[in-house]
């Protein structure tokens, strides 16, 4: 330790273990390193059998999560990919041809091919299903309540399939195939949490090694063999049979190359899903510990898009991700070398003292909010447009079918520090 002013200095505290977020996201290790450690270096020790790494840069301040997701030229998506852990050198190409892993100016030209499908129009069509859907899983769930304990799980009840099909009907997935969608996603998405990789165990996720072998990336080519060859099948579907949906659009594009619209098909499946999957339990989870709030909400006394803003601040989808410093630079005030992982936790920007009042509290008309639960920059979510619609009309729902949010027993959380993930949210129902 070191004093400074007189006073102690507290050490950089732990922020990299997933197994910490089991219990809850660690606000009071994150406020240590805003204050005292804005830019900490991380050690990366093997854990849940995976191996270690060379460390990184935390970066929990607001500002400099925004300046590092600004700055693309300097911070790289490209280099390294975006995940904590370094990926297999022989998978690193085939990662990078992932938008999410690229930098101008590769990214724009696939940003702008994928943007063709993503419009506001087809997007805003979906309202009146997202609608039904909502009501419809929400009557089921508190009817099953009512006919039991009086308790029902929201998350699987609910929040999970409401995500999945909203997302499949946008990409014109089958019905017959939806369940594939949740599997890839919590296969690629859990694997860090050893409840989720063996529930979604089989051939394609082997888990049984050798003794000091690691685990396989699953986001590695082998792991992602069946994703892919469903999404060439079901292109070619499209071509044949086409639809006014996104894959249709993707398949038809001829600027598109097969391997980018097998990656487009994995970052919309995994990415558009567990965005909405993580963020409406989370938004109910928040909106139980503040009783007082949702009474607003549900008399109207505060608009639902601010409220939405707030809910994704308070649990943002994305806890962090990664980036690699493509030239020597300074970082409020630590040299960062060329090639040293930079790593970005929204969760901690989301509670910033600098930046919002009383961070803690849940303020569903709080104006201004600028959160980066969609990101910022070049790489800012292009499907935030239609998450937000499906959490403004989830929570519209919920307001209508639930005069109260009680819960039934403590939320499970996902092993992840990428995920802010709840595995259950248990929920009560008044008679």
């Amino acid at each position: 330790m070191s004093t400074r002013r007189g006073t102690t200095t507290p050490p950089v505290p732990d922020v990299f273990d997933p197994r910490l977020y089991a219990a809850g996201v660690p606000h009071e290790r994150y406020r240590v390193l805003r204050d005292h450690h804005p830019v900490a270096w991380q050690e990366e020790p093997g854990v849940l059998g995976w191996p270690a790494g060379p460390g990184f840069w935390a970066v929990t301040r607001h500002a400099d999560v925004v300046r590092v997701l600004k700055d693309a030229a300097t911070f790289s998506s490209h280099l390294g990919a975006t995940q904590i852990r370094d990926p297999d050198p022989a998978d690193l190409p085939f990662i990078r041809r992932m938008m999410l892993n690229q930098d101008a100016p590769a990214h724009g030209r696939l940003r702008r091919l994928v943007s063709r499908a993503f419009t506001p129009k087809r997007v805003a069509r979906f309202e009146a299903r997202a609608r039904e859907r909502a009501r419809a899983l929400l009557a089921a769930g508190v009817g099953r309540a009512r006919a039991g304990d009086g308790t029902f799980d929201v998350v699987t009840a609910v929040t999970d399939d409401y995500a999945l099909l909203n997302l499949a009907d946008l990409l014109g997935v089958p019905p017959d195939d939806r369940g594939l969608l949740l599997h890839w996603t919590r296969r690629v998405i859990g694997y860090q949490d050893p409840d989720e990789a063996a529930e979604t165990a089989g051939a394609a996720t082997p888990t049984v090694r050798g003794p000091g072998e690691a685990p396989v990336n699953p986001r590695s080519p082998a792991m992602l063999r069946d994703m892919f060859d469903y999404a060439r099948a079901l292109a070619a579907y499209k071509r044949d049979h086409p639809a006014d949906d996104i894959l249709t659009t993707l398949a038809m594009d001829a600027e598109l190359a097969v391997p980018e619209l097998e990656m487009f098909f994995f970052l919309l499946t995994v990415a558009g899903n567990d965005t909405v999957r993580s963020a409406a339990p989370g938004g109910l989870l928040a909106l139980a510990g503040s009783p007082g709030e949702y009474g607003r909400l549900r008399h109207g006394t505060v608009g639902m898009a601010t409220a939405v803003d707030e809910l994704l601040r308070a649990h943002p989808p994305v806890l962090s991700f990664r980036r690699t410093a493509a030239r020597d630079t300074e970082l409020a005030g630590v040299r960062v070398a060329a090639g040293d992982k930079v790593v970005v936790f929204h969760a901690s920007a989301h509670y910033d003292e600098r930046v919002f009042t009383d961070p803690h509290r849940l303020d569903l008309a709080r104006s201004p909010n600028p959160h980066v639960a969609f990101g910022e920059g070049p790489h800012v979510c292009l499907g935030a447009h239609f998450a937000r619609l499906q959490l403004r009309v989830f929570h519209e729902e919920v307001a209508r079918a639930l005069p109260v949010l009680r819960l039934a027993a403590p939320p499970r959380r996902l092993v992840s520090h990428f995920i802010n993930g709840l595995k259950s949210l248990r929920l009560e129902v008044p008679a």
